[in-house]
């Protein structure tokens, strides 16, 4: 558990990165704010509490590795990455754009910082896997992070990246999944549905968590324990939020999957995260 002190420098740095998504979003007038703004917490935490890496030097070694498998978040991995030293906040208005090195989806080719390029649903877990194998391999302490959407979950090659995970006691990987129970075809439940979720994972061989994926405190225990694991992967499932931090956007949480705000409601969502923002200070 980390101190108060710590948390609400935290909580105060995912209000940022959830401005950030909105500015950009509106700024292209395009992207994915939704799924963007329910995994901003996850991301704050790993950037900025949990990862080893150095800004300096993308291809140190010895960091731990992020794959976004969720790759149509891109907005806020962009702004962890740009806040975290990697490239200029100043770039992050330039998303989707044309000549921009910030696309639509995550391109490892594109930008330092960026550890594999997804978009296409399913895949990050099979490259996070190829990852962990070879930290094992070469013998380093370095750990391999991966964010799945959950109706990303619905695809069959999470659950071979799985069973693969499982078999190999990939210890050194974790998965997290952003359950924020909406695609963009509508909930998760209707459309596919996952239940019973955790069983399984727990059939598939794996060490399962689960956490409030809001609440800072929650998630840094959740991956404490994750680290603590031995012989097999840890997935954890955060409960989250689809628009989090934006009022009107998490009640209608479909409005906003693949569509940026307009001028009126970037002032308004840029004013309650603003207050949101003083709370946390």
């Amino acid at each position: 558990m980390t101190s108060q002190s710590k948390a609400k420098e935290l909580e105060a740095m995912a209000v940022k990165l959830r401005r950030h998504v909105i500015e950009m979003t509106c700024a292209a007038a395009s992207g994915h704010p939704g799924g963007s703004l329910s995994a901003a917490d996850i991301i704050t935490v790993l950037y900025f509490f949990q990862l080893r890496y150095d800004a300096k030097n993308p291809a140190w070694p010895e960091r731990d590795r992020f794959v976004m498998s969720k790759g149509h978040a891109a907005p806020i991995l962009y702004a962890a990455l740009a806040e975290a030293g990697f490239f200029p906040v100043s770039q992050l208005k330039t998303l989707r754009q044309t000549g921009s090195s910030l696309q639509g989806h995550v391109d490892m080719l594109s930008l330092p910082g960026i550890e594999m390029s997804t978009g296409s649903l399913g895949q990050g877990l099979s490259a996070a896997n190829g990852m962990a194998l070879a930290n094992r391999l070469d013998k380093r302490e370095s750990r391999v992070y991966c964010l799945l959407g959950d109706g990303e979950c619905q695809e069959g090659q999470v659950w071979e990246a799985a069973m693969t995970a499982a078999h190999y006691k990939l210890d050194n990987l974790t998965a997290i999944v952003d359950h924020n129970k909406f695609q963009i075809d509508g909930p998760v439940e209707r459309i596919k549905n996952l239940a019973p979720f955790p069983d399984k994972w727990r059939a598939f061989g794996w060490n399962v968590l689960a956490c409030d994926g809001h609440k800072v405190p929650a998630i840094i225990e959740a991956l404490g324990k994750a680290v603590k694991a031995r012989g097999k992967p840890t997935v954890i499932i955060a409960e989250t939020v689809k628009g989090k931090g934006v009022s009107f956007m998490e009640a209608k949480p479909l409005d906003y999957h693949g569509k940026a705000p307009t001028a009126d409601e970037e002032k308004l969502a840029l004013g309650e995260l603003c207050r949101r923002g003083e709370k946390s200070s």
